[in-house]
């Protein structure tokens, strides 16, 4: 069956004003598994849109030798709303303008929708409750009246991925390695894809504390579990949810691009959506952290970041991370401010932007023990 592409308008929030969201489709619909990619939610992160659409072509390729065997549905441009948001000749792409929400945050808590409804549907069947469940999932999104075009985009975007076996959300950080965000309860389960895509560095959390979309699709069900237990069994690991940071946003090439969508494509030959035998696996580039153990490494002063260490260099506690330099400083002996990290690991994101602010992010080092103080919010919005 050959690519289906679907245009889903948007409520308009302005006379004379309408978007809309181009989702493509591969296989039959209801196919198991289903596959779920979406790229560029925050939409000044621009790898993942190019990365799809070099997907689109090898899948374009396999439906056509009639090789799909599950369904998949890709959404190139996740946010039409924020690709708009241009303001004087500058892409703000992360917060919506209106609201000045965060794109990739406060999505609904699907299992306390469902639980009421859900509890006297499930029984003894794991696989029957993981259809019950779903179909619950789809009922309460149906049900929702979304306000707004961003409340609006945030239903329909659950609405195409909420019963996906498999769904990645593919972003980029600032300037970074490739690196992977999943749920505590995904691990060992993500490692292939971990592996697959090269990632350097892989961050868990039960919850990060951000209500991100990836989390929306993966947390009901080891909140499900949890409830039930072992009367009414409920896998944990039915969506295998993450976002995927694609390294920095500068880093945007065909030959980079065309590698990942390999990679996506060898992952998702080895997951049986589509027929064939996938390349070997690679090696693992990385083991899996907290989330909680992630230094983020935030300037003290103002001034012009001077990095002391390299993107990918493996630091202890203790050691200087960067200086922020004050150039105005009467005295030159004075006019830097050193940083520190408090974890031991790899240093996996720095700034793009180099003028600092009190509160800035200079960089993330990805520790293996969980650092005092990083509870609650674990992203850095």
């Amino acid at each position: 069956m050959s690519r289906q592409v679907e245009r889903i308008p948007l409520p308009a929030m302005s006379l004379g004003t309408g978007r809309e969201l181009a989702v493509h489709r591969y296989g039959r619909a209801g196919a198991r598994p289903k596959a779920y990619l979406q790229a560029a939610l925050h939409a000044d992160e621009l790898p993942g849109g190019l990365v799809l659409h070099h997907l689109i072509r090898r899948l374009d390729e396999a439906a056509a030798a009639g090789s799909i065997r599950g369904e998949i549905v890709l959404v190139p441009v996740a946010n039409p709303i924020g690709l708009g948001q241009v303001v004087g000749g500058r892409h703000a792409g992360r917060l919506e303008l209106d609201g000045g929400e965060n794109f990739n945050r406060y999505y609904p808590d699907l299992a306390a929708a469902i639980l009421p409804a859900i509890e006297s549907r499930l029984g003894a069947d794991a696989a029957a409750n993981v259809t019950a469940i779903r179909g619950a999932m789809l009922d309460a999104l149906a049900a929702r009246k979304p306000v707004g075009e961003l409340a609006a985009l945030r239903t329909l975007l659950l609405r195409l991925a909420v019963d996906a076996d498999i769904a990645l959300d593919l972003h980029c950080d600032l300037h970074a390695l490739l690196h992977v965000y999943t749920g505590s309860h995904l691990w060992p389960q993500a490692a292939d894809l971990v592996a697959q895509l090269g990632a350097r560095a892989c961050l868990l959390a039960a919850e990060s504390g951000g209500e991100p979309f990836d989390e929306a699709l993966s947390t009901p069900w080891w909140r499900l579990a949890e409830r039930f237990g072992p009367a009414k069994p409920v896998p944990r690991d039915a969506c295998l949810s993450a976002t995927v940071e694609l390294r920095g946003m500068a880093d945007i090439d065909d030959a980079t691009a065309a590698a990942d969508a390999s990679a996506l494509f060898d992952f998702l030959v080895r997951r049986k959506l589509i027929a064939g035998v996938a390349a070997p696996l690679p090696a693992t580039c990385c083991v899996a952290t907290p989330l909680a153990g992630v230094d983020i490494v935030r300037a003290s002063a103002p001034g012009i970041v001077a990095y002391a260490v390299a993107l990918g260099a493996t630091v202890k506690a203790g050691d200087l991370i960067a200086e922020i330099v004050d150039p105005a400083a009467a005295d030159p002996a004075r006019a830097r401010t050193p940083l520190h990290t408090r974890a031991d690991g790899i240093v996996f994101t720095r700034a793009l932007e180099k003028l600092a602010r009190p509160g800035h992010t200079v960089a993330k080092v990805a520790g293996g023990t969980p650092l005092p103080g990083r509870v609650g919010k674990l992203l850095d919005d």
